[in-house]
């Protein structure tokens, strides 16, 4: 693999021992699928001769837990207090112009941007540092149907205005590549889908106790289990799952919902299951370490996403990998790992009623379930691997390190003329 380095003043670039030097921004690294997806980039990426990554990250002390101990063993890590979730202009100010000055001291070959402030004050600084590549993940679009319209032209606005010092783009699924190029967000060569990838052998090879998790939770032995695994957060929609649930127990009168994770509508989601009758019917696992997400799985029978926004939720390859059938909405990239009628089914957001027809079918059908799982474990691998994530980002950093091969030697040539090391 090249690593560009002008070493004469003719502008010949020749292979070299150093590496390139990348920096992966983003806003926080709390327990959420764009940050595993993150964390596993810049730990791959590392582990590679031909880079030297760090990774700046923000503070977000929530419910949902954090992964900034995952990242500072796995990269350079340096924490930025400044960089909060949300809008805050002073504080943005100064985020801004730390990133700046770390990118001037760094001297960064590749910006490479997650999240929409990171994005944003990323991508900025970069080009006003005069970073040679720059490149932002879209892990989903943050202008969406959910939202007043005049927030949603806003953040369009926002892309539109990033986009010229955007080198390429990459996607987590395809339908967010579609959707940025109808919004006319950059022209298609700009774009690639990566999918996000993951440790998929902890989930393929995964062998648990399934009888001690349930006894750990109060599950019963013989009680078919519906799982959904997300924030307890506006969007990820337990709303939705709560108004199919009713149904659903009406037909499966033993099921249980085990809810893997916290937020702030734990308390509402505990009092409608109260108000409809159903709360015996509910387990609210709380936060679970990340690293016991495998052995949650094992005790699911179908698995549930009802999120309205989610470029392409890491939890349905995670549970094919399973082999657990999944349901899901028709969100951004969950077809592309949902194949309706072969490894789940989806259902139209909002639509309570196929929803709750999709699960029971599902848990009154022992062998549609495992005809599903297996055809979902079939369609995960590889595709969904880190190592096929990491690889796959290696290759575009690489094609534009070669097309920007000028402006890397000019970059490194100036940097050397300032008497940086």
């Amino acid at each position: 693999m090249t690593v560009f380095r002008l070493e004469t003043a003719d502008h010949n670039t020749t292979a070299q021992a150093e590496p390139v030097r990348v920096l992966h921004i983003i806003t926080r690294m709390i327990v959420g699928g764009a940050q595993e997806n993150t964390l596993l980039s810049v730990a791959g990426l590392h582990a590679m001769p031909e880079y030297d990554v760090t990774l700046v990250s923000g503070i977000d002390k929530g419910r949902e837990g954090e992964l900034l101990s995952q990242a500072r063993e796995a990269c350079h890590l340096i924490v930025l207090p400044e960089m909060g979730r949300s809008i805050d202009p002073l504080s943005d100010v100064v985020a801004f112009w730390k990133l700046f000055r770390l990118m001037r001291k760094g001297r960064y070959h590749i910006v490479h941007t997650h999240s929409s402030k990171a994005g944003v004050l990323g991508r900025l600084a970069a080009k006003l540092a005069g970073t040679p590549i720059i490149v932002h993940t879209l892990h989903s679009l943050v202008f969406h149907d959910y939202q007043p319209w005049l927030v949603n032209r806003a953040w369009w606005l926002v892309k539109k205005i990033c986009a010229p010092v955007t080198d390429f783009y990459i996607s987590v699924s395809q339908i967010i590549v579609d959707k940025a190029i109808a919004a006319r967000i950059a022209e298609p060569e700009r774009f690639r889908t990566i999918y996000s990838g993951m440790e998929l052998d902890w989930f393929l090879n995964a062998s648990f106790d399934k009888a001690a998790v349930r006894r750990e939770f109060g599950i019963p032995q013989n009680a078919p289990v519906v799982g959904k695994i997300a924030r307890l957060f506006p969007l990820k929609g337990h709303d939705q799952l709560m108004d199919a649930a009713p149904e659903i127990v009406a037909r499966v009168p033993d099921v249980r919902f085990f809810l893997i994770g916290d937020g702030i509508l734990l308390e509402r989601l505990h009092e409608r299951a109260r108000q409809y009758g159903i709360l015996d019917n509910f387990v609210f696992a709380g936060l679970i370490d990340r690293t016991r997400i495998p052995e949650m799985i094992s005790a699911m029978d179908v698995v549930v996403h009802t999120s309205l926004r989610e470029g392409l939720a890491r939890v349905l390859p995670q549970s094919l990998a399973m082999g657990k059938p999944c349901v899901s909405f028709d969100i951004d990239g969950a077809p592309e790992v949902v194949i309706d009628g072969h490894t789940g089914f989806i259902v139209k957001p909002f639509d309570s009623v196929a929803l709750a027809d999709r699960v029971a079918v599902l848990l009154e059908n022992k062998d549609l379930r495992e005809q599903f799982g297996q055809n979902g474990r079939r369609h995960v691998d590889p595709n969904f691997r880190s190592e096929k994530m990491v690889a796959d980002i290696s290759e575009v950093y690489q094609e534009l390190l070669k097309k920007k091969a000028k402006k890397i030697s000019a970059f490194n040539l100036r940097n050397n003329k300032q008497g940086y090391p």
